[in-house]
């Protein structure tokens, strides 16, 4: 974009308009630079008219040593000289800096539309890990020990991530301890406390808004408290059993059980443990309301999240690195979408994504149209449309494939597709281990 078609463009998260160069010129240089950069024009008003500026032999490199004195770590800008309707204009051209949170005179900022904004405390603490590739339950913990690590819960993660070996390797392997003493990702996963606040998980079931039928407060490490959500979920909501004319009956749920699990295993992973405020889990007789506590990150949107086109960064990379050792999740940033999918495969509503009070609030829904079995006949039905439509969009495919995607089993999925086959909408080509399903259309 050239100069002037930024100026144009208004002032905005990378653009701003100073009529002379002044201390809050300092405070914007520093904004742009913890953030992806910008450019500065002096010599335009805020409203976009140009007045322009005079100049000196020195003044450029008067202003440039200036910036450079009065920000830590110092920043060297680039100044270019522009002439519009006669007039010279000078844009100070600012750099993401990578080492970050830069700061003049103690005080850091960031921006934000088109205004500067001080950063907390809590922002510069993460702007300095993200630089560092790192994130903050990797840092050791100031308030626990070795002691305070249940190695019965460690076991249980090398059971499951399937390591054979002595507790001392993994420590060091996943860099759970450091100099002798934890992280505090460590005492979030494998602590045994069953009043730890940090990870405090409150989860109700719910007649009304304000009548609870039954709750259940959760603390203690992270690893264990994924089943024990999990199995409060299944005692409080229905299921029903399909006769498929085969010697046991399929058991179907209210909802997509796998893609609830996901939802919960995102809660776990990505919330703030610095934060408050508790996780809450609620059940009503028509929905499930999931509010974790923890912002998106700035560079984020719901509708970037939804559509699982977007480079994920956990919050908690040490949490979220054992997690995936643990198989408890596959892969990072497509989440989201999986469960939107296997809802719609399921014929439910898609699920509602909503910023709120500082954390994310996530809403499923079960099929209001009857009773139980109704609602489970239709969403065994749109579990076949679900499919074939996917078949169509991701020919020659397998159904571990379609099962991923939907967040169900391989055993629905080759189910589905024998329906399909029998209803001469889907046919396998190839060999029998490199082969897949196409629709039949598809296939000619």
């Amino acid at each position: 974009m050239t100069p002037e078609a930024r100026i144009a463009s208004g002032e905005g998260l990378h653009v701003e308009f100073k009529s002379s160069f002044q201390k809050e010129v300092v405070e914007t240089v520093v904004a742009f630079a913890n953030a992806k950069g910008g450019h500065i024009f002096i010599g335009i008003k805020d409203n976009g008219s140009v007045v322009g500026v005079t100049v000196g032999d020195e003044s450029e490199q008067h202003f440039i040593n200036i910036i450079k004195q009065s920000t830590e770590p110092s920043i060297i800008v680039d100044i270019e000289h522009l002439e519009i309707n006669g007039k010279t204009i000078l844009d100070i051209v600012v750099d993401e800096y990578p080492v970050k949170p830069v700061a003049t005179k103690g005080r850091y900022f960031k921006r934000r539309n088109n205004a500067n904004h001080p950063m907390s405390a809590t922002e510069i603490s993460d702007a300095h890990i993200k630089t560092m590739n790192s994130s903050w339950d990797y840092f050791a913990d100031p308030y626990h020990a070795l002691t305070d690590i249940d190695e019965q819960n460690v076991r249980k993660f090398m059971k499951m991530a399937h390591i054979d070996d002595d507790i001392a390797t993994v420590y060091s392997k996943f860099e759970l301890v450091k100099d002798s003493k934890i992280t505090i990702g460590a005492y979030l996963l494998f602590n045994n406390n069953d009043r730890a606040l940090l990870t405090g998980m409150e989860i109700g079931h719910f007649q009304t808004e304000t009548i609870i039928k039954d709750s259940l407060s959760i603390h203690g490490g992270l690893i264990n408290q994924v089943e024990s959500v999990m199995a409060f979920i299944y005692k409080h909501i229905n299921k029903a059993y399909v006769i498929t004319g085969k010697p046991q009956r399929d058991e179907v749920w209210d909802y997509p059980m796998d893609a609830i699990r996901e939802i919960v295993v995102n809660m776990i992973v990505h919330r703030d443990y610095r934060s408050s405020g508790h996780t809450t889990v609620k059940i009503f007789d028509d929905k499930i309301e999931f509010f974790n506590q923890g912002k998106l990150p700035e560079e984020l949107s719901i509708e970037k999240i939804k559509s699982g086109y977007y480079r994920s960064i956990p919050r908690n990379l040490q949490i979220a690195d054992v997690f995936k050792a643990a198989n408890i999740i596959e892969k990072y940033g497509s989440g989201v979408k999986r469960v939107i999918t296997a809802f719609k495969a399921y014929g439910l509503s898609e699920p509602t994504f909503e910023v709120t009070q500082g954390g994310m609030l996530v809403t499923v829904y079960k099929s209001t149209s009857g009773g139980v079995n109704e609602g489970v006949n239709e969403g065994v039905n749109e579990g076949v449309n679900g499919l074939y439509a996917l078949i169509a969009a991701h020919p020659g495919k397998r159904a571990p494939f379609f099962a991923e995607l939907m967040l169900t089993s391989v055993k629905n999925v080759e189910r589905w597709m024998k329906q399909l086959k029998d209803a001469h909408k889907i046919i396998f080509k190839g060999a029998p281990k490199t082969g897949g399903y196409y629709a039949l259309d598809q296939a000619e």
